[in-house]
C-alpha cells in the first residue's frame, strides 16, 4: 500500500523528483555499451571501441583508420512492490483502508476486521517519454525497453589524433501500471531519460605509453510522471472524525449558529477520508540541449598493465514543462464548506487558503536540475597471457541532489494549504528535500582469450545506494543493488568484431512502517508524500539486459 494526502500537486511533484533521483542509479551505464556491461563497467583502463567517448575518451587513440560501431540493447524490467499491514495499524483511529482491508460495505466498523495478507503493486509494462509527442508511451505488457546506439571514429593514417562521435543513452528507465494498481499512488507512469545525440570527441597519443582525450556530449533530458494521489494523515483522520461524529446531527438542519461555531465544515457535501483518492497529477519536464564534457587519461607502460582515469562533468539544466492536476471532490468540498461560513471565511483568509479548489489545474512548471558529476579510475592487468582482470573504483556526486525545487507559473491551491506545514513550500513553489549522499563504488571484470578469435567475459558491480534509509520509496524501487554480466566476443576477420552480452541487476529493499518520509511515515507532518503511511513496504527489482554490438573497420 502506498498513498498520502493533501493536494494533488504537492505530492505528485515530489514523486517526480524522487523518480529522477532513483532512476539515475537504476539505469546508469546499463544502456551505453555491450562489452562494458559484461565487464561490470570496469573498463576505464580498457575502454571498448567508440564507447570510449563515454568511459574514457583517451582510449580512442587505440582505433586505427575509420571504424563504426552499431549496438542494440534490450532491457526487461521486473519490479515487484508489496505492502503489508503491521500490528496496530491505524490513522487517527481508522484502519478501514480499502487498499488493505477486505471488509465490505456491510461492515460498519471504523476498524478493519479482515486485513489482506499482502497487497501487490507490481510494475506491468515499460514506459518511455517521447519527445516529439511530448507524452509518455506504454510499450505494452511483456515488451522490453530498446536502446539502439551508434558511433563513428577516424584516425588519419600516421596521425596521433583520433576524432569520434556517437549517439548513446547514459540513462533510460521507465515503468507503468494499469488503473487500480495499489502502487499508482507513487507513480502510475514514470519515465527518466538522458540521451546523448551528438558527442564530438578528440584523443591525442602523447607517446607510446600515454594518451589523453576529451569529448563534449550534447544530450536531451526528460522527466515524465503520471500519478494518483492520496494522503493517509492524522490531520485528515481528524477531519473525518469531525465529519462523521461532530457534524452528523447538523447535516440536514444546520443554521447560522452552527455554521459560525463549526466554521462551515459540516456543510461539505463529501467529507475528508485519509484513505480516499485526492486526484491525479501529470507532469513532464525536458531540456533539448544539455551539454557536458568528459576528460580522460590512459597510461599503458607495458602490454600487461594499463591505468585509466575519467572525469564526467555535471550537467546543470533548467528543465521546463507542463503539469495538469485533477482534484477530487472531497478537498474541494472542504473549502466550499469553509467559504459558506463567516468564521470559515475569516479562518481561510488568515491562513491564506484559496477561496476554492478547481476541478482541474494546469500550467507551466520548471526546475533547476543537475545531472551529477562522475569520476572513475581503474586498472587492467593480465594475470596470465590469456586471462585479463579489470578493476575500477568510481564516485558520483549524488549529493548535488540535496533538494529539488519546482517552480510554477501561478499560485497552486494545493501549495497554499501545504505551506502551513512546511518551510519548503510557498504559494507557487515546492522544494523536495532528498538529502542524497555521494557513495564510492567498484566494479571488476574478467576477460579470457579462449582463442585468437574468441573471448569470454564476466563482470560484477555492486552498487551502493545514494538514497538515505529515511528517503527510500517505491517510485525508486532500488536501494543497494548488484549487477552481474556475462559476454562473448568473436572476431570474424581483421576488421570485424561481434560482442554479445547479458546483464542482470538485482535489488531488494525493505522499508518498515514509519521509517521513510517519502513513503510510509506517520504523523501530522507527513502531508506531502507518504501515501503508504503506517504500512510495511517491500520492493524486489530485477533488470535483465541483452546486448549485441557489431564493430567494423574500413
Amino acid at each position: 500500500m502506498y498513498k498520502i494526502r493533501l493536494r494533488p500537486l504537492a505530492a505528485a511533484i515530489i514523486v517526480s523528483g524522487c523518480s529522477s533521483a532513483t532512476f539515475a542509479q537504476l539505469g546508469t551505464n546499463l544502456s551505453v555499451d555491450v562489452r562494458s556491461l559484461s565487464m561490470g563497467n570496469a573498463v576505464t583502463a580498457d575502454p571498448p571501441g567508440i564507447s570510449a567517448i563515454h568511459f574514457n575518451p583517451a582510449a580512442l587513440t587505440k582505433i586505427e583508420g575509420l571504424q563504426t560501431d552499431v549496438q542494440g540493447i534490450l532491457a526487461n524490467f521486473d519490479i515487484k512492490r508489496e505492502f503489508e499491514v503491521p500490528a496496530g495499524y491505524n490513522v487517527f483511529g481508522y484502519s478501514d483502508d480499502p487498499m488493505v482491508c477486505n471488509d465490505g460495505p456491510e461492515v460498519s466498523s471504523d476498524l478493519c476486521t479482515d486485513f489482506k495478507s499482502t497487497i501487490n503493486g507490481d510494475v506491468e509494462y515499460v514506459s518511455l517519454y517521447v519527445p516529439v509527442l511530448k507524452k509518455m508511451v506504454d510499450l505494452g505488457e511483456g515488451l522490453p525497453m530498446a536502446a539502439p546506439t551508434a558511433g563513428i571514429a577516424y584516425n588519419p593514417p600516421g596521425s596521433k589524433t583520433t576524432f569520434a562521435t556517437a549517439m548513446y543513452a547514459p540513462l533510460v528507465a521507465g515503468f507503468g501500471a494499469e488503473n487500480g494498481n495499489p502502487a499508482n499512488y507513487m507513480g502510475q507512469q514514470v519515465a527518466l531519460e538522458r540521451i546523448t545525440y551528438l558527442s564530438p570527441s578528440i584523443a591525442y597519443e602523447v607517446n607510446d605509453e600515454l594518451s589523453v582525450g576529451a569529448s563534449v556530449g550534447m544530450s536531451y533530458q526528460a522527466i515524465g510522471l503520471k500519478t494518483d494521489l492520496r494522503f493517509p494523515n492524522e490531520l485528515i483522520g481528524m477531519l473525518r472524525m469531525i465529519d462523521e461524529v461532530v457534524c452528523t446531527p447538523f447535516k440536514e438542519n444546520s443554521d447560522i449558529i452552527t455554521d459560525i461555531l463549526l466554521l462551515g465544515i459540516c456543510n461539505a457535501q463529501e467529507g475528508m477520508n485519509p484513505f480516499g483518492r485526492f486526484g491525479q497529477m501529470q507532469l513532464a519536464l525536458e531540456q533539448s540541449l544539455s551539454p557536458s564534457y568528459n576528460l580522460g587519461v590512459l597510461w599503458e607502460p607495458t602490454d600487461d598493465f594499463s591505468f585509466g582515469m575519467v572525469y564526467q562533468s555535471a550537467a546543470k539544466m533548467r528543465l521546463k514543462g507542463k503539469y495538469h492536476i485533477d482534484n477530487a471532490n472531497a478537498p474541494r468540498e472542504l473549502i466550499n464548506g469553509l467559504m459558506s461560513s463567516p468564521t470559515g471565511q475569516i479562518l481561510a483568509a488568515i491562513l491564506g487558503f484559496p477561496n476554492n479548489i478547481p476541478a482541474s489545474e494546469s500550467g507551466l512548471v520548471s526546475m533547476d536540475f543537475e545531472y551529477p558529476a562522475h569520476f572513475q579510475a581503474g586498472i587492467k592487468y593480465k594475470l596470465l597471457p590469456d586471462l585479463q582482470v579489470n578493476f575500477d573504483v568510481g564516485w558520483t556526486d549524488y549529493k548535488a541532489w540535496d533538494k529539488f525545487r519546482f517552480e510554477f507559473d501561478r499560485q497552486i491551491s494545493a501549495l497554499k494549504i501545504a505551506k502551513l506545514l512546511s518551510e519548503n513550500v510557498s504559494d507557487s513553489s515546492l522544494a523536495l528535500p532528498l538529502e542524497f549522499t555521494s557513495p564510492w563504488n567498484f566494479g571488476i571484470g574478467l576477460e579470457y582469450s579462449a582463442t585468437d578469435r574468441l573471448k569470454l567475459r564476466a563482470g560484477y558491480e555492486p552498487r551502493t545506494s545514494a538514497i538515505p534509509d529515511n528517503k527510500r520509496n517505491t517510485m525508486v524501487p532500488i536501494n543497494n543493488a548488484q549487477l552481474f554480466g556475462l559476454g562473448v566476443g568473436y572476431r570474424f576477420d581483421a576488421d570485424t568484431d561481434l560482442d554479445l552480452s547479458i546483464g542482470f541487476l538485482r535489488s531488494k529493499d525493505n522499508i518498515p512502517a514509519n521509517t521513510s518520509s517519502l513513503a510510509n511515515q506517520t504523523g501530522v507532518n507527513n502531508l506531502l508524500l507518504n501515501p503508504y503511511a503506517g504500512l510495511n513496504v517491500k520492493t524486489d527489482t530485477k533488470i535483465t539486459i541483452l546486448g549485441l554490438n557489431y564493430r567494423t573497420r574500413w
